[in-house]
């Protein structure tokens, strides 16, 4: 793209206020110097078809999906890449120069990145892994882990019928384990992953024993407000290594800036220390 031209993306959801993509993205458009801006796209379900076919008159180059529209976006796409379809979701959205929309997820990408920019030596078949919750996140989480080499996977969940919809879908690998259960499962584990939303700022804490879980466990939560949970508070103390879920947030908009704006962005410590800022 010319260096000229003025490039707009943005994060379409509703809620869309609390997201911190605007704070990484105009980081580094200000850090490359390029011109361009990210900006909110605050859509209600109803209007999502209409605001997605509107991007590239508006002159969008792309957007972020989120929250509650992950999942409806894939129908308005004219081509789903085959990890997003695997995944039955997209968080990323690139207008071709023919105003053809092509969806993406790059929410496992950024996980799997975030877990070996926090542990150089980390291997997903090194042991067990206990993930707890059965949405979305869970879904491109495993999904990853699995194509990463993961071996055995214990899946808990509240409601147990979700979990076994996903284990269904992804394998023997996949072991459904009851959340009654969750004691237990953590015996043996090389990694323990939340990726439910318990302990996330508002919401109410993920009550969990750690006394089955090795010292040698990874302990990893995919919520990254509060940026320490009760959950990583307590594995920490134990003395397990732990990573909170803003690595995953800023790998995944890493290959979202490079299609939109033609540079893949480094996560610098200084960009760390904006983002911890606003919090």
């Amino acid at each position: 793209m010319s260096s000229e031209k003025f490039i707009l993306a943005g994060v379409m959801g509703h809620p869309v206020a609390h997201s911190r993509s605007p704070v990484i993205h105009n980081h580094w458009i200000a850090q490359y110097k390029l011109k361009g801006s990210y900006v909110l796209l605050p859509v209600e379900p109803t209007h999502l078809y209409d605001a997605l076919k509107g991007l590239k008159a508006l002159g969008f180059a792309g957007c972020n999906v989120t929250i509650p529209h992950k999942v409806e976006a894939m129908k308005a796409m004219d081509w789903v890449h085959p990890v997003a379809k695997q995944m039955g979701a997209i968080n990323t959205i690139v207008v071709q120069s023919d105003g053809a929309l092509h969806g993406f997820n790059n929410d496992g990408y950024g996980y799997i990145q975030s877990i070996k920019d926090a542990k150089a030596d980390w291997k997903a078949n090194a042991g067990p892994i206990t993930v707890l919750g059965a949405g979305g996140a869970a879904r491109a989480i495993v999904l990853s882990l699995i194509n990463e080499g993961a071996t055995e996977i214990r899946l808990l969940n509240r409601t147990k019928s979700k979990a076994e919809e996903l284990a269904e879908e992804f394998g023997p690998k996949v072991q459904v384990v009851d959340w009654n259960e969750r004691i237990n499962a953590l015996s043996g584990v090389a990694m323990l992953i939340n990726t439910t939303s318990q302990g996330m700022h508002g919401q109410s804490e993920l009550e969990l024993n750690l006394s089955e879980l090795p010292l040698t466990a990874l302990v990893s939560d995919a919520i990254y407000i509060p940026l320490e949970t009760k959950l990583l508070a307590q594995a920490k103390m134990r003395g397990n290594a732990t990573v909170n879920g803003l690595g995953m947030l800023l790998n995944q908009a890493r290959p979202a800036f490079q299609a939109w704006f033609g540079v893949l962005p480094e996560i610098t410590p200084e960009l760390q220390t904006v983002i911890a800022g606003t919090f």
